[in-house]
Protein backbone atom coordinates (compact mmCIF):
# COMPACT_ATOMS: atom_id res chain seq x y z
CA UNK A 1 0.00 0.00 0.00
CA UNK A 2 1.80 3.46 -1.26
CA UNK A 3 2.02 6.30 1.81
CA UNK A 4 -0.62 8.83 1.31
CA UNK A 5 0.20 11.64 -0.75
CA UNK A 6 1.01 15.18 1.10
CA UNK A 7 0.44 18.22 -0.58
CA UNK A 8 3.45 19.85 -1.75
CA UNK A 9 4.09 22.79 0.03
CA UNK A 10 4.42 25.75 -2.54
CA UNK A 11 3.32 28.23 -0.68
CA UNK A 12 5.14 27.20 3.16
CA UNK A 13 8.01 29.51 4.00
CA UNK A 14 8.85 28.72 7.21
CA UNK A 15 11.57 26.39 6.03
CA UNK A 16 12.82 28.19 3.15
CA UNK A 17 12.62 31.62 5.10
CA UNK A 18 14.69 29.93 8.06
CA UNK A 19 17.33 27.79 6.00
CA UNK A 20 20.48 28.87 6.56
CA UNK A 21 20.45 30.19 9.83
CA UNK A 22 20.37 28.51 13.12
CA UNK A 23 16.84 26.64 13.99
CA UNK A 24 15.51 23.74 16.07
CA UNK A 25 16.66 20.12 14.29
CA UNK A 26 14.44 19.03 11.08
CA UNK A 27 14.27 15.96 9.62
CA UNK A 28 16.67 14.65 6.38
CA UNK A 29 13.54 14.67 4.55
CA UNK A 30 12.93 18.24 5.63
CA UNK A 31 16.23 19.80 5.02
CA UNK A 32 16.79 18.10 1.40
CA UNK A 33 12.94 19.54 1.00
CA UNK A 34 13.83 23.24 2.34
CA UNK A 35 17.61 23.41 0.22
CA UNK A 36 15.15 22.39 -3.15
CA UNK A 37 12.78 25.26 -1.99
CA UNK A 38 14.99 27.91 -1.65
CA UNK A 39 17.20 27.30 -4.60
CA UNK A 40 15.68 24.47 -6.65
CA UNK A 41 17.81 24.86 -9.37
CA UNK A 42 20.76 24.81 -7.75
CA UNK A 43 23.05 21.72 -8.82
CA UNK A 44 22.82 18.78 -5.61
CA UNK A 45 24.83 15.98 -6.86
CA UNK A 46 27.44 15.63 -9.76
CA UNK A 47 28.90 12.32 -10.57
CA UNK A 48 30.43 11.91 -13.97
CA UNK A 49 28.98 13.89 -16.90
CA UNK A 50 25.14 13.71 -14.97
CA UNK A 51 23.96 16.79 -12.85
CA UNK A 52 20.91 17.02 -10.11
CA UNK A 53 19.66 19.86 -8.94
CA UNK A 54 17.86 20.32 -5.61
CA UNK A 55 14.84 20.06 -6.96
CA UNK A 56 15.49 17.26 -9.12
CA UNK A 57 16.67 15.06 -6.09
CA UNK A 58 13.91 15.99 -3.94
CA UNK A 59 10.97 15.08 -5.97
CA UNK A 60 12.97 12.11 -7.20
CA UNK A 61 13.29 11.03 -4.23
CA UNK A 62 9.69 11.15 -2.74
CA UNK A 63 8.77 9.24 -5.54
CA UNK A 64 11.29 6.53 -5.13
CA UNK A 65 10.67 6.33 -1.18
CA UNK A 66 6.78 5.46 -1.78
CA UNK A 67 7.56 3.04 -4.49
CA UNK A 68 10.19 1.57 -1.61
CA UNK A 69 7.31 1.66 0.56
CA UNK A 70 5.11 -0.14 -1.22
CA UNK A 71 7.79 -2.55 -1.83
CA UNK A 72 7.65 -2.99 2.04
CA UNK A 73 10.42 -0.57 3.76
CA UNK A 74 8.88 0.90 6.83
CA UNK A 75 10.04 2.99 9.30
CA UNK A 76 13.15 1.91 11.37
CA UNK A 77 13.79 -0.84 8.74
CA UNK A 78 17.17 -1.48 6.81
CA UNK A 79 17.44 -0.45 3.30
CA UNK A 80 21.21 -2.10 2.13
CA UNK A 81 22.94 0.03 -0.73
CA UNK A 82 25.31 -1.71 -2.86
CA UNK A 83 25.79 0.21 -5.43
CA UNK A 84 28.74 2.26 -6.98
CA UNK A 85 29.83 5.69 -6.78
CA UNK A 86 26.87 7.32 -8.72
CA UNK A 87 23.80 9.77 -8.40
CA UNK A 88 21.71 6.83 -7.57
CA UNK A 89 23.56 6.07 -4.46
CA UNK A 90 22.11 9.54 -2.62
CA UNK A 91 19.04 8.86 -4.17
CA UNK A 92 18.18 5.79 -2.74
CA UNK A 93 19.82 6.73 0.96
CA UNK A 94 16.91 9.49 1.15
CA UNK A 95 14.33 7.56 -0.20
CA UNK A 96 15.06 5.51 2.44
CA UNK A 97 15.83 8.56 5.42
CA UNK A 98 12.01 9.84 4.01
CA UNK A 99 10.66 6.79 5.09
CA UNK A 100 12.18 7.10 8.41
CA UNK A 101 14.37 3.62 7.14
CA UNK A 102 17.97 3.22 7.70
CA UNK A 103 20.65 3.13 4.61
CA UNK A 104 22.98 0.48 5.08
CA UNK A 105 25.52 0.52 2.79
CA UNK A 106 28.00 -2.10 1.40
CA UNK A 107 30.45 -2.67 -1.11
CA UNK A 108 29.21 -3.35 -5.01
CA UNK A 109 32.25 -5.61 -5.57
CA UNK A 110 31.85 -7.41 -2.44
CA UNK A 111 31.63 -11.73 -3.51
CA UNK A 112 28.14 -13.15 -3.10
CA UNK A 113 29.26 -14.69 0.31
CA UNK A 114 30.16 -12.10 2.12
CA UNK A 115 27.18 -10.23 0.58
CA UNK A 116 25.21 -13.19 2.25
CA UNK A 117 26.39 -12.91 5.55
CA UNK A 118 25.75 -9.44 5.64
CA UNK A 119 22.04 -8.97 4.39
CA UNK A 120 21.97 -12.36 6.84
CA UNK A 121 23.66 -10.47 10.02
CA UNK A 122 21.31 -7.12 8.83
CA UNK A 123 17.71 -8.35 8.13
CA UNK A 124 16.87 -5.35 5.81
CA UNK A 125 13.34 -4.83 4.65
CA UNK A 126 15.20 -3.83 1.31
CA UNK A 127 18.37 -4.50 -1.17
CA UNK A 128 19.68 -2.27 -3.63
CA UNK A 129 21.74 -3.09 -6.43
CA UNK A 130 21.34 -6.82 -6.54
CA UNK A 131 19.52 -8.90 -8.90
CA UNK A 132 16.05 -10.00 -7.53
CA UNK A 133 16.40 -13.71 -6.90
CA UNK A 134 19.85 -12.81 -5.35
CA UNK A 135 18.49 -13.37 -1.48
CA UNK A 136 15.99 -15.55 -0.72
CA UNK A 137 13.17 -14.15 1.17
CA UNK A 138 14.40 -11.19 0.92
CA UNK A 139 13.07 -8.03 -1.53
CA UNK A 140 16.10 -7.05 -3.82
CA UNK A 141 16.13 -4.61 -6.72
CA UNK A 142 19.00 -3.75 -9.43
CA UNK A 143 21.05 -0.87 -9.60
CA UNK A 144 19.36 1.37 -11.99
CA UNK A 145 15.87 0.18 -10.95
CA UNK A 146 13.13 2.64 -11.86
CA UNK A 147 9.79 3.60 -9.65
CA UNK A 148 6.54 3.72 -11.45
CA UNK A 149 6.26 7.11 -13.27
CA UNK A 150 2.89 7.04 -11.58
CA UNK A 151 3.91 7.67 -8.14
CA UNK A 152 3.54 11.11 -6.73
CA UNK A 153 6.21 13.49 -6.64
CA UNK A 154 4.73 15.59 -4.01
CA UNK A 155 5.84 15.68 -0.45
CA UNK A 156 6.02 12.79 1.60
CA UNK A 157 4.93 12.73 5.48
CA UNK A 158 7.42 14.01 7.85
CA UNK A 159 9.09 11.24 9.87
CA UNK A 160 12.43 10.58 11.28
CA UNK A 161 14.87 7.47 10.95
CA UNK A 162 15.86 6.46 14.67
CA UNK A 163 19.11 5.86 13.57
CA UNK A 164 20.42 8.15 10.34
CA UNK A 165 23.01 5.28 8.65
CA UNK A 166 24.14 1.56 9.65
CA UNK A 167 27.90 1.32 8.23
CA UNK A 168 29.52 -1.97 7.83
CA UNK A 169 33.08 -3.43 8.87
CA UNK A 170 35.22 -6.48 8.73
CA UNK A 171 37.61 -5.38 10.59
CA UNK A 172 40.42 -7.33 11.15
CA UNK A 173 39.17 -10.41 11.73
CA UNK A 174 36.71 -10.69 8.40
CA UNK A 175 33.59 -10.98 9.94
CA UNK A 176 31.05 -8.63 9.30
CA UNK A 177 29.24 -6.59 11.99
CA UNK A 178 26.74 -3.39 11.50
CA UNK A 179 27.95 -0.01 13.78
CA UNK A 180 24.71 1.11 14.31
CA UNK A 181 24.67 5.04 14.81
CA UNK A 182 23.68 6.63 17.80
CA UNK A 183 22.01 9.61 16.24
CA UNK A 184 18.72 9.76 15.00
CA UNK A 185 17.94 11.16 11.32
CA UNK A 186 18.10 15.12 12.57
CA UNK A 187 19.57 18.10 10.93
CA UNK A 188 19.88 21.60 12.66
CA UNK A 189 19.91 23.98 9.43
CA UNK A 190 22.99 26.54 9.38
CA UNK A 191 25.10 24.83 11.88
CA UNK A 192 27.48 22.29 9.29
CA UNK A 193 30.66 21.24 11.28
CA UNK A 194 34.20 19.81 9.90
CA UNK A 195 34.26 23.03 8.26
CA UNK A 196 31.78 22.43 5.66
CA UNK A 197 29.56 25.43 4.47
CA UNK A 198 26.26 26.21 4.12
CA UNK A 199 25.82 25.93 0.48
CA UNK A 200 29.33 25.43 -0.22
CA UNK A 201 30.86 22.85 -2.81
CA UNK A 202 32.90 19.48 -1.49
CA UNK A 203 34.54 16.93 -3.79
CA UNK A 204 34.60 13.39 -2.81
CA UNK A 205 36.89 10.75 -4.70
CA UNK A 206 36.47 7.86 -2.11
CA UNK A 207 33.98 5.21 -2.16
CA UNK A 208 30.48 6.05 -0.43
CA UNK A 209 30.00 2.14 1.02
CA UNK A 210 33.20 3.41 3.33
CA UNK A 211 31.67 5.52 6.18
CA UNK A 212 33.89 8.91 6.29
CA UNK A 213 32.54 9.62 2.40
CA UNK A 214 29.11 8.59 3.32
CA UNK A 215 28.42 10.64 6.36
CA UNK A 216 30.40 13.75 5.13
CA UNK A 217 29.11 14.00 1.62
CA UNK A 218 25.25 13.42 3.17
CA UNK A 219 25.92 15.90 5.83
CA UNK A 220 27.40 18.21 3.11
CA UNK A 221 23.92 17.26 1.01
CA UNK A 222 21.58 18.40 3.82
CA UNK A 223 23.40 21.94 4.35
CA UNK A 224 23.00 22.59 0.73
CA UNK A 225 26.14 21.57 -0.33
CA UNK A 226 26.94 20.86 -4.19
CA UNK A 227 28.00 17.64 -3.79
CA UNK A 228 30.66 16.26 -6.39
CA UNK A 229 31.27 12.30 -6.31
CA UNK A 230 33.80 10.55 -8.59
CA UNK A 231 32.60 7.52 -9.93
CA UNK A 232 35.94 6.11 -8.93
CA UNK A 233 39.49 7.62 -7.56
CA UNK A 234 41.70 8.93 -9.80
CA UNK A 235 44.29 10.84 -8.90
CA UNK A 236 44.11 13.40 -12.13
CA UNK A 237 40.26 13.26 -12.32
CA UNK A 238 40.05 14.20 -8.26
CA UNK A 239 42.22 17.55 -9.36
CA UNK A 240 39.91 18.21 -12.22
CA UNK A 241 36.80 17.89 -10.13
CA UNK A 242 38.20 20.39 -7.75
CA UNK A 243 39.10 22.94 -10.40
CA UNK A 244 36.07 22.55 -12.03
CA UNK A 245 33.31 22.55 -9.60
CA UNK A 246 35.16 25.16 -7.54
CA UNK A 247 35.35 22.67 -4.49
CA UNK A 248 35.79 24.61 -1.19
CA UNK A 249 36.06 21.24 0.84
CA UNK A 250 37.90 17.50 -0.08
CA UNK A 251 38.16 14.51 1.64
CA UNK A 252 41.12 12.46 1.19
CA UNK A 253 42.99 9.46 2.35
CA UNK A 254 46.59 9.22 2.96
CA UNK A 255 46.62 6.85 -0.15
CA UNK A 256 45.12 9.11 -2.39
CA UNK A 257 47.25 11.78 -1.60
CA UNK A 258 50.39 9.96 -2.28
CA UNK A 259 48.55 8.88 -5.82
CA UNK A 260 48.07 12.70 -6.40
CA UNK A 261 51.48 13.64 -5.28
CA UNK A 262 53.02 11.14 -7.78
CA UNK A 263 51.25 12.88 -10.66
CA UNK A 264 54.02 14.37 -12.36
CA UNK A 265 54.56 17.93 -11.42
CA UNK A 266 53.41 19.24 -14.91
CA UNK A 267 50.16 17.81 -14.58
CA UNK A 268 49.37 18.36 -10.83
CA UNK A 269 50.35 22.09 -11.44
CA UNK A 270 48.02 21.90 -14.29
CA UNK A 271 45.33 22.61 -11.94
CA UNK A 272 43.78 25.56 -9.85
CA UNK A 273 43.08 24.14 -6.72
CA UNK A 274 43.23 27.64 -4.87
CA UNK A 275 39.31 27.26 -4.08
CA UNK A 276 39.92 24.75 -0.95
CA UNK A 277 39.42 25.63 2.21
CA UNK A 278 39.47 22.27 3.69
CA UNK A 279 41.21 19.38 3.65
CA UNK A 280 40.43 16.47 5.72
CA UNK A 281 42.14 13.41 5.53
CA UNK A 282 41.62 9.98 7.58
CA UNK A 283 41.34 6.71 8.00
CA UNK A 284 45.06 5.29 7.65
CA UNK A 285 48.24 7.02 9.00
CA UNK A 286 49.91 9.90 6.94
CA UNK A 287 53.66 9.68 6.68
CA UNK A 288 55.08 12.67 7.73
CA UNK A 289 56.81 13.21 4.74
CA UNK A 290 53.87 13.17 2.87
CA UNK A 291 51.62 15.49 4.96
CA UNK A 292 55.04 18.09 5.05
CA UNK A 293 54.76 17.95 1.35
CA UNK A 294 51.14 18.79 1.09
CA UNK A 295 51.23 21.39 4.07
CA UNK A 296 53.94 22.80 1.42
CA UNK A 297 51.62 22.60 -1.68
CA UNK A 298 48.10 23.82 0.06
CA UNK A 299 48.68 25.22 3.36
CA UNK A 300 49.36 24.08 6.71
CA UNK A 301 46.23 26.06 7.86
CA UNK A 302 43.74 24.58 5.05
CA UNK A 303 45.50 20.57 6.09
CA UNK A 304 43.23 18.68 8.84
CA UNK A 305 43.72 14.84 10.22
CA UNK A 306 41.18 13.07 11.71
CA UNK A 307 41.04 10.13 14.31
CA UNK A 308 38.33 8.20 15.62
CA UNK A 309 35.71 4.97 14.54
CA UNK A 310 33.00 4.81 12.87
CA UNK A 311 32.04 4.37 16.73
CA UNK A 312 32.77 7.64 17.08
CA UNK A 313 33.07 7.56 21.37
CA UNK A 314 36.11 9.61 20.87
CA UNK A 315 37.97 11.84 18.19
CA UNK A 316 41.41 13.77 18.05
CA UNK A 317 41.88 16.69 15.46
CA UNK A 318 44.94 18.73 14.29
CA UNK A 319 45.25 20.97 12.09
CA UNK A 320 48.19 21.51 9.79
CA UNK A 321 49.89 24.22 11.84
CA UNK A 322 49.16 22.76 15.24
CA UNK A 323 51.13 19.72 13.49
CA UNK A 324 54.36 21.15 12.57
CA UNK A 325 54.65 21.45 16.07
CA UNK A 326 53.88 17.81 17.13
CA UNK A 327 54.33 16.16 13.95
CA UNK A 328 53.52 12.60 13.62
CA UNK A 329 50.41 13.38 15.89
CA UNK A 330 46.75 12.92 14.71
CA UNK A 331 45.93 15.58 17.53
CA UNK A 332 44.25 16.34 20.66
CA UNK A 333 41.45 14.28 22.04
CA UNK A 334 38.68 17.27 21.28
CA UNK A 335 35.35 15.05 22.12
CA UNK A 336 35.05 12.04 24.09
CA UNK A 337 37.99 10.86 26.21
CA UNK A 338 40.73 8.78 25.53
CA UNK A 339 43.61 6.64 27.60
CA UNK A 340 46.68 4.81 26.88
CA UNK A 341 46.28 1.05 28.72
CA UNK A 342 48.81 -1.76 29.00
CA UNK A 343 47.01 -4.12 26.55
CA UNK A 344 47.41 -7.06 29.28
CA UNK A 345 47.21 -5.73 32.39
CA UNK A 346 44.66 -2.60 31.28
CA UNK A 347 46.51 -0.37 33.72
CA UNK A 348 47.26 3.27 32.55
CA UNK A 349 50.77 4.00 30.71
CA UNK A 350 52.08 7.03 31.87
CA UNK A 351 53.06 9.60 28.60
CA UNK A 352 55.51 8.98 25.74
CA UNK A 353 54.94 5.13 27.14
CA UNK A 354 52.78 2.83 23.81
CA UNK A 355 49.80 1.21 24.89
CA UNK A 356 46.47 0.41 23.34
CA UNK A 357 44.33 3.37 22.67
CA UNK A 358 40.96 3.32 24.80
CA UNK A 359 37.97 5.50 24.38
CA UNK A 360 34.95 6.74 26.30
CA UNK A 361 31.75 8.29 25.15
CA UNK A 362 30.72 11.48 27.19
CA UNK A 363 27.35 11.85 24.90
CA UNK A 364 24.11 11.34 27.01
CA UNK A 365 23.07 8.64 24.58
CA UNK A 366 25.64 5.63 22.78
CA UNK A 367 27.40 6.91 20.11
CA UNK A 368 26.84 3.33 18.11
CA UNK A 369 25.56 -0.07 18.87
CA UNK A 370 26.77 -3.35 17.26
CA UNK A 371 25.04 -5.94 15.91
CA UNK A 372 27.24 -8.74 14.86
CA UNK A 373 29.68 -7.96 16.91
CA UNK A 374 30.91 -7.35 20.63
CA UNK A 375 33.35 -4.35 21.48
CA UNK A 376 36.48 -5.12 23.53
CA UNK A 377 36.64 -3.59 26.83
CA UNK A 378 38.65 -2.77 29.89
CA UNK A 379 37.66 -3.92 33.19
CA UNK A 380 36.03 -0.55 33.66
CA UNK A 381 34.02 -0.08 30.74
CA UNK A 382 36.32 1.63 28.09
CA UNK A 383 36.87 0.65 25.00
CA UNK A 384 39.34 -0.01 21.87
CA UNK A 385 39.46 0.04 18.51
CA UNK A 386 42.52 -1.76 18.63
CA UNK A 387 45.32 0.71 17.85
CA UNK A 388 48.19 1.48 19.43
CA UNK A 389 49.72 4.71 20.58
CA UNK A 390 50.87 7.15 23.26
CA UNK A 391 50.05 10.95 24.38
CA UNK A 392 52.98 13.54 24.47
CA UNK A 393 53.35 15.67 27.91
CA UNK A 394 51.01 17.89 26.23
CA UNK A 395 48.17 15.34 25.29
CA UNK A 396 48.70 15.19 21.62
CA UNK A 397 47.83 11.41 20.21
CA UNK A 398 50.69 9.61 18.05
CA UNK A 399 49.14 6.34 16.63
CA UNK A 400 51.39 2.73 16.26
CA UNK A 401 49.51 0.28 14.52
CA UNK A 402 46.63 -1.67 15.05
CA UNK A 403 47.24 -4.64 17.93
CA UNK A 404 46.37 -7.79 15.65
CA UNK A 405 49.16 -6.18 13.03
CA UNK A 406 52.14 -6.10 15.00
CA UNK A 407 54.53 -8.54 13.69
CA UNK A 408 56.85 -10.30 16.01
CA UNK A 409 59.79 -11.23 14.24
CA UNK A 410 62.91 -12.01 15.97
CA UNK A 411 61.89 -11.20 19.69
CA UNK A 412 61.31 -7.77 18.22
CA UNK A 413 57.62 -6.07 18.08
CA UNK A 414 57.19 -4.60 14.66
CA UNK A 415 54.01 -2.28 13.52
CA UNK A 416 53.21 -2.58 9.27
CA UNK A 417 52.39 1.26 9.16
CA UNK A 418 55.83 2.40 10.27
CA UNK A 419 57.38 -0.09 7.34
CA UNK A 420 54.93 1.02 4.91
CA UNK A 421 55.32 4.81 5.47
CA UNK A 422 58.98 4.22 4.94
CA UNK A 423 58.79 1.94 1.37
CA UNK A 424 56.19 4.61 0.37
CA UNK A 425 58.79 7.60 0.36
CA UNK A 426 60.55 5.66 -3.08
CA UNK A 427 59.50 7.90 -5.63
CA UNK A 428 58.57 4.39 -7.85
CA UNK A 429 56.19 3.49 -4.84
CA UNK A 430 52.42 3.59 -5.31
CA UNK A 431 51.36 1.54 -2.32
CA UNK A 432 52.49 -0.99 -0.29
CA UNK A 433 51.26 -3.47 2.46
CA UNK A 434 53.49 -5.56 4.80
CA UNK A 435 52.71 -8.69 6.50
CA UNK A 436 54.42 -11.20 8.94
CA UNK A 437 55.16 -14.97 7.33
CA UNK A 438 55.71 -17.66 9.43
CA UNK A 439 59.16 -18.72 9.73
CA UNK A 440 60.88 -21.64 11.86
CA UNK A 441 63.89 -19.00 12.53
CA UNK A 442 62.70 -15.74 13.15
CA UNK A 443 58.89 -16.53 14.29
CA UNK A 444 57.68 -14.18 11.40
CA UNK A 445 59.34 -12.44 8.71
CA UNK A 446 58.71 -9.41 6.89
CA UNK A 447 57.11 -9.48 3.61
CA UNK A 448 56.25 -6.27 1.70
CA UNK A 449 53.53 -6.77 -1.06
CA UNK A 450 54.33 -3.65 -3.71
CA UNK A 451 52.56 -1.81 -6.16
CA UNK A 452 54.99 0.16 -8.03
CA UNK A 453 54.77 2.32 -10.98
CA UNK A 454 57.61 1.40 -12.59
CA UNK A 455 60.16 -1.45 -11.92
CA UNK A 456 61.99 -1.58 -8.60
CA UNK A 457 64.68 -4.43 -7.36
CA UNK A 458 64.93 -5.97 -4.12
CA UNK A 459 68.00 -4.36 -3.45
CA UNK A 460 66.77 -0.97 -4.70
CA UNK A 461 64.27 -1.15 -1.91
CA UNK A 462 66.89 -2.09 0.63
CA UNK A 463 69.20 0.36 0.28
CA UNK A 464 66.67 3.23 0.11
CA UNK A 465 64.83 1.50 3.45
CA UNK A 466 68.15 1.62 4.89
CA UNK A 467 68.56 4.89 5.67
CA UNK A 468 65.09 5.19 7.20
CA UNK A 469 64.77 1.89 8.90
CA UNK A 470 66.62 -0.18 11.90
CA UNK A 471 67.92 -3.08 9.95
CA UNK A 472 65.62 -5.81 11.71
CA UNK A 473 63.04 -3.46 10.65
CA UNK A 474 63.60 -3.82 6.91
CA UNK A 475 61.55 -6.66 4.82
CA UNK A 476 63.46 -9.76 4.37
CA UNK A 477 61.12 -10.45 1.33
CA UNK A 478 59.38 -8.55 -1.32
CA UNK A 479 56.72 -9.31 -3.99
CA UNK A 480 55.93 -6.80 -6.50
CA UNK A 481 52.64 -6.29 -8.48
CA UNK A 482 51.17 -3.83 -11.01
CA UNK A 483 47.62 -4.07 -9.36
CA UNK A 484 46.55 -1.75 -6.67
CA UNK A 485 47.05 -3.35 -2.78
CA UNK A 486 44.78 -0.85 -1.02
CA UNK A 487 41.32 0.48 -2.03
CA UNK A 488 40.11 3.63 -2.91
CA UNK A 489 39.88 4.30 0.80
CA UNK A 490 43.67 3.44 1.77
CA UNK A 491 42.05 0.23 3.29
CA UNK A 492 44.09 -2.70 3.33
CA UNK A 493 43.05 -6.35 5.13
CA UNK A 494 46.39 -7.72 6.00
CA UNK A 495 44.76 -10.82 7.74
CA UNK A 496 43.18 -11.57 3.97
CA UNK A 497 47.21 -11.04 2.31
CA UNK A 498 48.51 -13.36 5.22
CA UNK A 499 45.92 -15.80 4.11
CA UNK A 500 46.71 -16.13 0.98
CA UNK A 501 50.18 -16.42 1.45
CA UNK A 502 50.44 -19.04 3.93
CA UNK A 503 47.47 -21.27 2.61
Amino acid sequence: MSLQTGRRPEGRVSDVARYGRSMSAISISRAITAAALADPHRPAVTCGNRTVTRSELDRRTNRLARAYADLGVRAGDYVTIGLPNSIEFYEVAIAAWKLGAVPQPISHRLPDREREAIVELARPALVVGAAPSAHDGMVCVPAGWEPDAALSDDELPDVVAPTWKAPTSGGSTGRPKLIVSGDPGLVIPGQPASGLRVDGSVCIPGPLYHNAPFAFSAQALFHGNHVCVLEKFDAEATLAAIERQRADWVLLVPTMMQRVWRLPESVRLRYDVSSLQTVWHMAAPCPPWLKQAWIDWIGAERIWELYAGTEAQAVTIIRGDEWLAHQGSVGRCVIGEMRILDPDTFEERPAGSEGEVFMRSTSARPTYRYVGADSRRSPDGWESLGDMGWFDADGYLYLGDRRADMILSGGANIYPAEVEAAIDEHPDVRSCAVIGIPDDDLGNRIHAIVQTVSPVSDDDLRTFLAERLVRYKIPRTFEFTDTPVRDDAGKVRRSALREERTA
